[in-house]
Parts: structure tokens; C-alpha cells; sequence
């Protein structure tokens, strides 16, 4: 079994634990190719490709500018992806017997560097997936990694004993995973908010609950798909209603919003003082 997750646009180079192996991109060869492409762009390239502002679109040119393929220098890729996944996944509290199993059962999915291992090195970027891009392949990253993406996952898949593929990434970036190319069987997991009788996904939370699930399956070692229907962390549960043989479903309560949860707990803390 191997879980896939998103990466994030906001990243945290902080160092590392000490503890922590550093392994080098398995498709570096084709990060190398597209990095020709990228050094190349100007800060109006990148403004109007990602919709950012003057500063962030100055600063990413300057990432790829200073980018080298070859070096192997960079920070773990589970700990420099800083988003409302990240949050969940929690990586630099894992130990090292926990980062080498999701070593081998977590990967996450990236605009430049196709597939990566929570540990492999990264260099700060960001090229989001859905972009249009030119290249020598065609006008899109889609174009560009073609079956790549899901040859690497099947390859990751070589002595699991359940070879499914998780799917705990967004719809941008599982769409780079050319299905016909994957022999692996597919299962995706949706997160939804109760409330008022209604459930609907919440883009926040949904977020967070993929990483929440990646760290659910590391820390009690899950090796099957199917046994992550026994996901029960920060009130989600289970539910076979909504859940097919291709989608789990999971929902809770929706809590409230952060706002109210930062009064309630002043308002504790001002009654225990």
C-alpha cells in the first residue's frame, strides 16, 4: 500500500532533526530537464502562471535561478512542505524507525520533482502541477511527466503485499497519475464536516485529515487499504453509507471555527487562573 499526498506552497526550511537520513529524488534526471525550462522563466512568467504577487513571483524566479539539479544539498521533503497537510502529518516529531516505514509507504506528488519520499532532498520552489508550461513534451506538467508519475508508483509498489494506491492528494496534482499507465488499483479517501444534518467537505479540515491519515497509517503500520477504515483521529470516523470500493469515507461533527476555539479555551484558562 502506498499513500500519496500533495505537497505545499508554504515551505519551512528549518533544519532537520539530526536523526533524520537524507536520500536523493528518483526522478532527478527529469527534474534536471525540466529545470532548464524554469530557469528561464521571468517574474511575469511566473505572476500570471500562478496568479502571485510582484514579491513571491520575484522570489520564485530567484529559487530557479539559484536551483541546481545536482546538488545534494536540501532539506527532507516531509519536513519542508509546510501546509494544512503538514499539519496533520506531523513529520518531525516521527522517529527514525517511523520515517524509514514511510520511507516505503508514503509518497508525495510534485510539479517539479514528479514523485517524491518524505525523505528525499529538496531545494525551495514552487511550480504548482496545473500550470501551462511549455516544454519539449507538450504545454503542461501533465504533458511534461506523462506516465512517469505513475510508473514511479508502481515501481514503489514492488513487494507490498496489498499494491494498492491510496489517494490522500488533491485533484490537481492525482490528475498528474496517468491512470491508464498505473496497473496499481486506485482508492481514494474523503473527508466531510457534519453540521445541521448536512455533510460537506471543508477544504481546511479535508486538508489536514489527509495528513492526519498518512500518520494514522505510520504509526500503527498499515499495510492494506482496507484496514484504513479503522481511521478514528480528532473525531472521524468510519462510514460505510457513504464509502464505496473505491472511495472510504470518514466524517465528524464540524468543529467550531478556529476563532471560537481560541475564545472558549481564553475563556477556560481566565476561570482556572
Amino acid at each position: 500500500m502506498l499513500i500519496v499526498l500533495s505537497p505545499a506552497k508554504s515551505l519551512d526550511f528549518t533544519a532537520a532533526p539530526e536523526s533524520a537520513p537524507l536520500s536523493a529524488p528518483e526522478l532527478s534526471d527529469q527534474t534536471a530537464e525540466l529545470a532548464r525550462t524554469t530557469r528561464k522563466l521571468r517574474v511575469i512568467d511566473l505572476k500570471r502562471m500562478m496568479a502571485l504577487s510582484d514579491s513571491l513571483a520575484k522570489l520564485n524566479r530567484e529559487r530557479f535561478q539559484a536551483f541546481r539539479p545536482d546538488s545534494e544539498d536540501g532539506l527532507q521533503a516531509a519536513f519542508a512542505f509546510n501546509g494544512d497537510v503538514y499539519l496533520g502529518l506531523r513529520a518531525r516529531e516521527l522517529d527514525r524507525k517511523a520515517l524509514a516505514w514511510a520511507q516505503d509507504h508514503l509518497r508525495i506528488l510534485s510539479g517539479l520533482y514528479g514523485v517524491l519520499r518524505p525523505l528525499d532532498a529538496i531545494q525551495p520552489y514552487r511550480l504548482e502541477m496545473g500550470v501551462r508550461i511549455k516544454t519539449k513534451r507538450g504545454a503542461s506538467l501533465y504533458d511534461f511527466w506523462g506516465p512517469r508519475v505513475a510508473q514511479a508508483l508502481d515501481a514503489a509498489l514492488a513487494g507490498h503485499r496489498d499494491r494498492t494506491v491510496v489517494n490522500c492528494a488533491s485533484q490537481e496534482y492525482f490528475g498528474a497519475v496517468d491512470r491508464a499507465a498505473l496497473r496499481a488499483p486506485v482508492v481514494s479517501c474523503r473527508f466531510l464536516e457534519e453540521k445541521d444534518g448536512e455533510a460537506r467537505i471543508m477544504s481546511f479540515f479535508a486538508k489536514k485529515a489527509r495528513g492526519l491519515m498518512a500518520r494514522f497509517a505510520i504509526d500503527n503500520r498499515i499495510e492494506r487499504a482496507c484496514d484504513l477504515r479503522a481511521f478514528n483521529v480528532e473525531g472521524y470516523r468510519f462510514d460505510a453509507s457513504l464509502s464505496t470500493d473505491h472511495e472510504l469515507t470518514f466524517a465528524r461533527p464540524q468543529p467550531p471555527p478556529i476563532a471560537e476555539t481560541r475564545a472558549a479555551l481564553k475563556a477556560k484558562l481566565k476561570q482556572e487562573a
